[in-house]
């Protein structure tokens, strides 16, 4: 028995396959195999846990290389595949869009096609024990006025950048799928995640990351862009019960149940610093909050409804905001070896690109 995860060294992924080999999800002599592009945010080290384990096997590839998507499902035969493989930073698809259409769209095209062939291949019970989970985001729906409700399920899709477009489109290639060859397809539509082994151009490492470097801390606009937060850990084990009992076909939408606005989190990133590694000068880091232009197109608001997942399959997060952040920050404070590593130079040449130009 084998499950297939692409993108399996990123951020999510990377979280998701640790918790699989490492937890108690993993059945006797089930192994992982882990196909992972290494883009400029896939990161090997992410799996340094588990380098040289029995139940894991990595394998540098695009999943648009479908002559070697193909060997491996003839070499594997696995009983699941989730797709966690995409482009996923709004500010990169606006800086350059096409690497977000050619994987998100075209990749997620070609994977499908050998997922359909190696799908026709099996015999009867062992199709229906296959299922295909497509990771998703709720940017697909587009963006919320303050007091509108949560994005449902049911919420017409709207997206409003190249990423949240080109993942719209990964979303409705994966139902047709299912409505047109019969594909047993899942969909998690997720909130923000934070968490280790986050790649720092997103918001909260950013602001850790730069807060000890004594750098500004960039927020777009006036930072009351609000978004719902999710422990990635969590969302781990919310794609563990879809894939385990989610029903064929259908959508979940997983979210923390914490609206919150950036500024608010920068704040409280800021006092957690404080606490656990003040600076020298005994002043607050929020001192280094710097507002800076917002940046085009840029969603005012998201929320996730995430009754459904929770009415169906029983799972709610188990960690709250306030817990969720402080193992976030001590987790970056305590792996400095790894923030000093992911820091590239073609990293500090994006986040001079992206920021410079907005202060």
């Amino acid at each position: 028995m084998t499950i297939l995860v692409t993108g399996g060294a990123g951020f999510i992924g990377s979280n998701f396959v640790l918790d699989w080999v490492l937890g108690d999800h993993l059945q006797e002599g089930e192994a992982v195999v882990n196909l992972d592009k290494l883009t400029y945010a896939g990161n090997l080290e992410n799996l340094k846990p588990i380098e040289g384990h029995d139940a894991h096997t990595f394998v540098h590839g695009d999943i648009g290389d479908r002559a070697l998507v193909k060997s491996l499902f003839e070499q594997y035969k696995p009983r699941a595949v989730i797709n966690f493989a995409a482009e996923s930073h709004v500010d990169r698809s606006i800086h350059g869009p096409e690497d977000f259409i050619e994987t998100n769209v075209v990749g997620t095209f070609h994977l499908l096609e050998e997922v359909r062939a190696y799908f026709a291949s099996l015999g009867a019970l062992d199709q229906n024990a296959f299922r295909f989970l497509h990771v998703s985001t709720d940017e697909v729906y587009g963006s919320l006025g303050s007091d509108d409700p949560a994005f449902t399920e049911g919420h017409r899709y709207e997206p409003n950048s190249p990423y949240s477009a080109s993942k719209a489109a990964s979303d409705h290639l994966v139902r047709a799928y299912h409505h047109t060859y019969g594909l047993p397809i899942l969909t998690t539509n997720c909130s923000n995640n934070y968490g280790p082994y986050h790649f720092p151009e997103k918001l909260i490492p950013l602001m850790i990351v730069n807060a000890q470097a004594g750098k500004n801390l960039p927020v777009y606009g006036d930072g009351q862009q609000v978004r719902d937060w999710l422990y990635v850990k969590d969302h781990c084990s919310a794609i563990r019960r879809v894939l385990e009992a989610g029903r064929v076909g259908e959508v979940y939408n997983v979210g923390g149940w914490n609206e919150k606005p950036n500024i608010e989190i920068v704040r409280r990133v800021c006092a957690l610093l404080d606490e656990m590694n003040p600076r020298a000068d005994g002043k607050s880091y929020a001192q280094q909050i710097n507002f800076v232009t917002d940046r085009p197109g840029h969603d005012r608001r998201y929320a996730i409804d995430a009754s459904k997942i929770e009415r169906e399959l029983g799972w709610k997060p188990a960690e709250t905001f306030e817990t969720g952040i402080r193992k976030t920050v001590a987790w970056y404070l305590e792996h400095r070896g790894w923030v000093d590593n992911v820091l590239s130079g073609s990293y500090r040449d994006w986040l001079e690109k992206n920021y410079s130009v907005r202060g």
